[in-house]
């Protein structure tokens, strides 16, 4: 019987997967003209493999139990290699230690498989207790580069306290995504550190760096806003001085923190960048993606800020782990002008946005910035109205 057991168990097991991963994903019906939803995620904690959840020998497992859990996937960087959608996934265990693994697609929206093996990531002297949030960067120096997280508990930390962490950026480098060679932490005069983000080209012979500093490991405190720096090196990636690209502001979405996602597209019209705002709520933070541009030749100078966000999560996109938040670490440009955004919703699952390169800039150049007022939010609309009666004339 308890052959019998584990083989319908097995069998069940696999089929599941197969069919989700060969589900094809749906348009959905309503969109902004900005970009394009997906009905379904793009990636979850479903889409592990089997043989990384169960123990698939009888005589150790013979009711086929999961042994070693998945409890999310988000937070992807992303690129395209070979000709394929790559996702660089943030895989969440059940014992809350998260690791990277490589995701696969040839659509981009749908069918994404993961790799056989989880990322080796290779530790430094000081070993990262927790890694999490890796973008992927191809630099003009010829090297793909993965900047993510790495955390490790607050030395500083008082008998007893478990919870106070430092977080900075780790850096590693790579050809395929398999072999990762480790470098140094990235060296900044911030305490903290996260959502750090390499520019994909030299700026003045140096590597340029999107940082986030902030005071504390969750709250930005006096810092906070999207920083800038440069670096001599990559190897020991040192920052003496950080300059704020898009600063945090009141009553805004980006109130609390905020902090770039993928690395920038290059345009004809500037650099076109895609981050995450945090706002307060009654009912916790609220997480949302923002676009905007900064200039070619300065790419630390903001020269266009559409009001708002680009996407907010919706339905349920706002349930999870960690409530009511939408964020990115990767997007990929096609030759074709196609833009595929992934993003994250509540910590928990990975979802596509579509669109092109063309429309977002649209979107950057023609949306009105956020007036910072009430009162000047009612003028803006207002004007936006009026025009509009007028061209619609006896149509109405």
């Amino acid at each position: 019987m308890r052959i019998q057991e584990f083989d319908e168990r097995r069998r069940e097991v696999i089929d599941d997967y197969e069919r989700l991963v060969a589900r094809p994903n749906e348009r959905e019906r309503r969109t902004n003209g900005v970009i394009q939803r997906w009905r379904y995620p793009v990636l979850t904690a479903a889409h592990a493999p089997p043989f990384w959840r169960y123990d698939f020998d009888p005589r150790s497992n013979p009711r086929f139990l999961e042994r070693i859990g998945v409890n999310a996937v988000f937070n992807p960087g992303a690129m395209e290699l070979d000709g394929a959608f790559v996702l660089m996934a943030r895989v969440e265990g059940a014992d809350r230690k998260s690791f990277f693994a490589v995701a696969e697609s040839d659509s981009g929206i749908d069918h994404f498989r993961f790799r056989d093996r989880p990322v080796v990531l290779p530790e430094t002297a000081d070993p990262d207790v927790n890694v999490y949030d890796m973008r992927l960067v191809r630099h003009e120096d010829g090297h793909i580069y993965g900047l993510f997280c790495t955390e490790r508990r607050d030395p500083m930390a008082r008998r007893g306290d478990l919870s106070s962490a430092v977080a900075q950026c780790g850096i590693a480098r790579t050809s395929d995504l398999v072999t990762w060679e480790r470098l140094a932490d990235l060296k900044t005069p911030s305490p903290q550190q996260r959502n750090v983000v390499l520019h994909p080209e030299f700026v003045d012979g140096r590597y340029a760096f999107y940082t986030r500093p902030q005071d504390g490991f969750i709250d930005a405190g006096s810092g906070g806003g999207i920083g800038w720096g440069l670096s001599e090196s990559i190897e020991e990636a040192v920052i003496d001085e950080e300059i704020i690209v898009h600063d945090r502001a009141y009553h805004t979405i980006t109130e609390v923190k905020n902090g770039l996602g993928p690395a920038p597209l290059r345009t004809a019209e500037g650099w076109l960048q895609l981050a995450h705002g945090v706002r307060g709520t009654a009912s916790g933070l609220r997480y949302v993606l923002y676009a905007f541009m900064t200039d070619l030749e300065e790419p630390w100078r903001v020269i266009r800020q559409p009001g708002g966000y680009l996407v907010a999560p919706a339905g349920e996109e706002s349930v999870g782990d960690v409530m009511n938040v939408a964020f990115s670490c990767g997007w990929i440009a096609r030759g074709d002008g196609a833009l595929f955004i992934y993003y994250a919703s509540s910590d928990t699952r990975c979802h596509v946005a579509t669109t092109t390169v063309e429309r977002l800039v649209d979107y950057c150049v023609n949306t009105p910035p956020d007036p910072l007022t009430s009162a000047a939010c009612v003028r803006q609309r207002i004007e936006l109205i009026d025009r509009n009666l007028k061209l619609m004339g006896d149509d109405r």
